[in-house]
C-alpha cells in the first residue's frame, strides 16, 4: 500500500512501540509516523496535528483508565478512525471495545503477517475485529458510556487525577487553576455521572477498565 498516511502509535512500552512503528512501516510505504506515550500526550498531538489518518491505542496508557480514554476520544473526535491493540484479549474486552466505537482491535500477541494484514484492511476502510465474537449484546454498557462522554475534556481530566488519588489543591495546582473552579468542575462531574461523591465517580471510572 503506496498512499500517503498519517499514522499516530499511543502506547507507553517503547519497545513495542518500537515493534509497531516497525510493522507500520513494513505495511504501509511512506507513511508518516507519530507517537504517543500518554493519553495528554496523544491530546496534545490530536490538537496540532488536524489531518490525522489512523489513531493505534493502547487501553493501558497513563491517564486513559481503561475504556474511558476510547470513550472520550471517540467524543472529542469522532471522525478519527481508531484501532484498539491491547494485550487483554478476553472477548468481553473486545465486545467493549466495539461498543465504544472503535474501528478495529488487534491483540498484542498478533505476529507481524497478522498485524500487517489487520492494518492494510483497517486502511482500505473495513473494520478489523478478531473473528468468532458475538458482538449482539454489545449495547449494554451504553448508560455508562454516555455519561463518561458527556463530561468535558476538562472534566475528564479533573476525574482522572481523582482516580489517581489527588486532593482538591493538587489538581487546582497541576491545571494551573483554583480550588473554586475544580470545585465547580467537581459538582458538574457528580451531576454528568449522577454520584454524590469523590468515591462514588473514581468507582464508575474504574468501571471502564477492563482488568478491574
Amino acid at each position: 500500500m503506496d498512499a500517503q498516511y498519517t499514522i499516530i502509535i499511543a502506547d507507553d512500552h517503547p519497545l513495542f512501540r518500537n515493534a509497531l512503528f516497525q510493522s507500520v512501516h513494513m505495511a504501509i510505504s511512506g507513511a508518516n509516523l507519530l507517537e504517543a506515550d500518554s493519553l495528554d500526550s496523544l491530546t496534545a498531538l490530536l490538537e496540532k496535528e488536524p489531518d490525522i489518518d489512523l489513531l493505534l491505542l493502547d487501553l493501558k496508557m497513563p491517564g486513559a483508565n481503561g475504556m474511558s480514554g476510547l470513550i472520550h476520544l471517540r467524543v472529542q473526535y469522532p471522525e478519527l478512525p481508531i484501532v484498539v491493540i491491547s494485550a487483554s484479549e478476553e472477548a468481553s474486552v473486545v465486545r467493549q471495545v466495539h461498543s465504544h466505537g472503535a474501528f478495529g482491535f488487534i491483540p498484542k500477541s498478533s505476529d507481524m503477517r497478522e498485524l500487517i494484514g489487520s492494518l492494510n484492511k483497517v486502511l482500505d476502510g473495513e473494520p478489523c475485529f478478531p473473528s468468532g465474537i458475538d458482538f449482539s449484546d454489545a449495547g449494554e454498557e451504553e448508560s455508562l458510556m454516555d455519561k463518561i462522554a458527556s463530561l468535558t475534556p476538562q472534566q475528564y481530566k479533573v476525574l482522572s487525577m481523582l482516580s489517581d488519588g489527588l486532593l482538591n489543591k493538587q489538581i487546582a495546582y497541576e491545571l494551573d487553576v483554583s480550588e473554586a473552579t475544580i470545585k465547580a468542575h467537581m459538582t458538574a462531574i457528580f451531576r454528568k455521572l449522577g454520584v454524590k461523591n469523590r468515591t462514588q465517580a473514581v468507582i464508575l471510572l474504574q468501571q471502564t477498565d477492563p482488568d478491574a
